[in-house]
């Protein structure tokens, strides 16, 4: 598969926007925080760090080896040398991945065609979510699944609003309509951005009292990030190493001052140009990053995707998306099965999301 094909289909997406309501509402190596001890007294002042942490949040220290094992297990034998990812820092207590595969229904409550968390009515939604986690831990038994909400909180939209910002907040209460459906779901919580003319600094802030529970997770959305003020949908927007920066760091802080286990940051991706400059995003112990692949297609276009954009700009952690209607769209008809995933992608994807 050309390169150009794979650029050209995934523009496809931008036909997807919906429009709400205004409301005022490789072997590259990440760089991280966090230095390996070198010497005696460095061995000691990082076990009194473990020991002040776990003071403070409850959760122990990871077990390194058995971090290690499941990191080379999840490479899914690589032999680019790009994976695990060199120089990543170890997580704090309490971390999810790579213990865990994330498995999240994406959507909107206010939309039926952002997403299956929409979709249907929410017990037949949960249900099918469990039927879901169960699929996936069949296919994969040496990971358990933990199951998630992913939503939609910020939405980018076709009317500019009374601020011009092309985006629209969801009210708190939705929010709370979906922490209600996790919690029956034992399922944690992703908040998702698109900021179209706003930016990730305005918008973040706004959710810092659902981030400072433990299980709301973020992510955020280059698609949608318009920095060259065209209106969203009109071309694929971006974000750099230096945004993805500020929100890993806002997030540390969270996880820091609160005592928290480590917070999830998914960012989407299916271009080269969403994300600029990865080399220099950095990695924190308190937040584990995954770079999703967001495109939808024919199983080889995606494959195409994962291998261009994920597997060979290396991060920290892998997703993918699997669209129950638009992956269908064109011959073979076929939406990949949680054990076709596995088969055909290196690192194997800990964070899976259907729309």
């Amino acid at each position: 598969m050309k390169l150009k094909h794979v650029l050209l289909s995934a523009t496809l997406l931008l036909s997807s926007l919906v429009i709400l309501p205004s409301c005022s509402q490789g072997g590259s190596t990440a760089k991280t925080d966090s230095k390996k001890p070198k010497t005696a007294a460095d061995s000691a002042k990082a076990e009194e760090a473990d020991t002040l942490s776990v003071k403070k949040s409850g959760y122990p220290p990871i077990d390194k080896a058995k971090y290690d094992e499941l990191m080379k297990f999840n490479a899914h034998g690589d032999t680019t040398g790009r994976w695990p990812v060199k120089g990543a820092p170890y997580p704090e207590g309490g971390a999810i991945l790579p213990y865990k595969r994330v498995v999240a229904f994406y959507g909107n409550l206010y939309s039926k065609k952002m997403g299956i968390l929409g979709e249907l009515p929410p017990n037949e939604m949960l249900a099918k979510l469990k039927g879901e986690v169960k699929h996936w831990e069949k296919a994969d038994p040496k990971t358990p699944v933990q199951p998630a909400l992913h939503y939609i909180a910020v939405v980018a939209q076709g009317d500019g609003g009374k601020d011009g910002k092309y985006r629209y907040r969801m009210p708190f209460k939705q929010i709370d309509s979906v922490l209600v459906l996790a919690k029956k779901a034992h399922a944690i919580v992703f908040l998702d951005v698109q900021v179209a003319l706003s930016n990730i600094q305005a918008e973040l802030p706004l959710f810092q009292k659902y981030l400072e529970m433990p299980q709301v997770h973020f992510g955020m959305d280059p698609e949608f990030s318009m920095k060259d003020g065209t209106k969203p949908g009109k071309k694929i927007g971006t974000y750099d190493a230096a945004d993805i920066n500020y929100v890993s760091n806002y997030l540390a802080n969270i996880v820091r001052k609160n005592g928290l286990p480590p917070k999830i940051l998914v960012v989407h991706r299916f271009t080269k140009k969403m994300v600029t400059n990865y080399k220099n995003i950095k990695l924190h112990k308190e937040v584990q990053l995954v770079m999703d692949m967001d495109g939808w297609g024919e199983p080889d276009l995606k494959t195409g995707t994962y291998r261009y954009f994920i597997n060979q700009e290396p991060v920290q952690f892998t997703g993918f998306k699997l669209f129950y209607k638009n992956d269908i769209k064109k011959a073979p008809h076929h939406m990949l099965t949680p054990e076709e995933v596995l088969s055909r992608y290196k690192p194997y994807p800990i964070y899976i999301q259907y729309q």
